[in-house]
């Protein structure tokens, strides 16, 4: 039967039908599967990644950043988590202050000139300008040093432009990591004047918009306008930026991500506060049977607020008084401890630094120590500083030098290398600026001093750095001050019948002023 089948062809048609229907099954399950990859997508999409994307996308522009910023500086004030970040941020990296010179004694006199201008102080080189910058880089993202140039003299001030008045940051074209311009946009109160041009005694406030030279871009030609926008070259802007992404005009706070659970932790608090008021308002439960007991009873119960505490009540048959049973209805407060060590993530901080007390489970030294990847944190930052410091110092001795009346005139010449104008020095080695931080690691100060007490007494071993690290250590300020006066004019050490590291342990060992004992 089956050969008849195959001889008259059905055997063959059957077998096609059955390739046809797999075929079939075979595009259904094709097609299913690509309906499942997509639903696959589509919930994932749901899920938020590409709405958060977009959102990230929206709220990084120029006006979300600006909002973003006056949220920083708002918490930085209001919300205790984040003001506590803050402070103990910028104790780490500038709590100990910092040393800059330089080996040579006149540009030492120019970087230390610069430095103690009272207007830097103001706003670049002092406490409290420093305190500004960290904190404005800590709730922003972003500072601005303004340099000041006196062409002639080549004296530098440093000022300051607030983040708002940046409205943008214009690049090399074909190479958006070169900055040529800042675009600034601000008002300012400008006097009015009469029909005759004689000024009034009445103010107005007046919008204006100009450029401002990165202080790196120094062009052969310096069009006076460009844009039609004037350009003031001699006001160089060096910006200080953080946690900026690839190829980012600007930075976002270090605050930014740790907010939303400072908010989060503040709101729990604030619920278990509330919880608590809540369970103390009703201290006791009384029944009774019918409605004019109850009223009885919430007459006499009255008076029982006003007795002092140990007095007793006499209660009627049938009638109970019993105090509320909070069982089950109390919220230990320290469940809030995983929210504040979220925020402490955020900030790079241990989460018993943060809240100020180590916890339960946390150690005192634990609490009162810094670990290795925070202590790296925070001299990355001071690393970033540096380069900071190094640039503005560096082009404030360049412009001495460059300057027709500079007090560094004949230590260099001119050097152009496309865009940028340095200076080459006569003497390259004398110029380097010594930018030195405390170290951030806890050391026993007294095994410290022995070994720089051991070292002084080794021939070959130079005196004058184990005086400044005896004098670093021991947290003396104005060290070059007092290694000016131990010194003589050629930077030597002056004779002396005991070693200067004998005579800082000993005061030190004594209770004196260890600097006082070194003059």
């Amino acid at each position: 039967m089956g050969k008849f089948l195959q001889l008259i062809g059905l055997q063959e048609a059957a077998q096609t039908s059955e390739v046809a229907v797999l075929s079939t099954q075979v595009a259904r399950l094709k097609d299913s599967l690509q309906e499942s990859f997509a639903q696959l997508e589509l919930a994932r999409d749901n899920a938020g990644y590409l709405q958060l994307s977009a959102q990230y996308s929206q709220e990084f522009t120029r006006e979300g950043l600006i909002k973003a910023a006056e949220m920083g500086r708002i918490f930085g004030v209001a919300n205790p988590l984040i003001k506590r970040g803050r402070e103990v941020r910028h104790a780490y990296i500038w709590g100990q202050g910092v040393t800059i010179d330089a080996k040579d004694d006149d540009v030492n006199e120019v970087i230390q000139a610069f430095l103690d201008d009272e207007g830097n102080r103001e706003t670049f080189s002092g406490a409290s300008a420093r305190a500004t910058l960290e904190g404005t880089l800590y709730d922003e993202g972003n500072f601005f040093y303004c340099a000041f140039t006196n062409p002639l003299e080549g004296t530098v001030k440093i000022r300051t432009i607030p983040f708002e008045e940046i409205s943008d940051v214009i690049t090399k074209p074909g190479d958006r990591s070169t900055v040529w311009y800042y675009e600034r946009t601000w008002t300012e109160m400008e006097q009015e004047a009469d029909s005759t041009g004689q000024l009034t005694n009445s103010w107005k406030p007046v919008q204006k918009k100009a450029l401002y030279p990165s202080i790196k871009f120094q062009p052969t030609t310096r069009y006076k306008r460009v844009n039609d926008l004037e350009v003031v070259w001699d006001a160089p802007v060096r910006h200080v930026k953080v946690n900026a992404g690839q190829n980012w005009k600007f930075g976002i706070g270090d605050s930014y991500s740790a907010i939303p659970w400072a908010l989060s932790h503040k709101g729990f608090l604030e619920d278990w506060v509330l919880l608590m008021k809540a369970l103390a308002k009703i201290a006791y439960v009384t029944s009774s049977k019918t409605a004019g007991q109850a009223q009885a009873k919430r007459a006499s119960l009255k008076g029982l607020g006003e007795m002092p505490a140990g007095s007793s009540v006499n209660m009627t048959e049938g009638q109970t008084l019993e105090p509320l049973s909070k069982s089950g209805a109390t919220l230990d407060a320290e469940s809030s401890r995983p929210l504040a060590t979220m925020a402490a993530s955020a900030l790079s901080l241990p989460v018993t630094i943060l809240l100020a007390d180590p916890g339960q489970t946390g150690a005192r030294a634990t609490a009162e120590t810094l670990d290795l990847p925070t202590r790296l944190v925070m001299q990355a930052r001071q690393q970033l500083h540096t380069e900071v410091l190094n640039d503005l110092i560096g082009y404030a001795l360049e412009q001495a030098v460059l300057a027709p009346r500079g007090a560094l005139r004949g230590k260099g010449r001119p050097l152009r290398d496309n865009d940028r104008l340095t200076v080459l020095w006569n003497d390259p080695d004398v110029t380097s600026v010594n930018v030195t931080w405390p170290s951030l690691e806890e050391a026993d100060v007294k095994t410290i001093m022995d070994a720089i007490v051991a070292a002084d007494g080794m021939p070959d071993v130079p005196k004058l750095p184990l005086v400044r690290l005896a004098l670093s250590i021991l947290k003396v300020e104005n060290i070059d001050e007092l290694i000016d006066e131990i010194t003589d004019d050629n930077g030597n050490l002056k004779p002396s019948e005991v070693t200067a590291g004998d005579v800082a342990v000993k005061a030190f060992r004594d209770g004196t002023d260890p600097a006082a004992a070194l003059k």
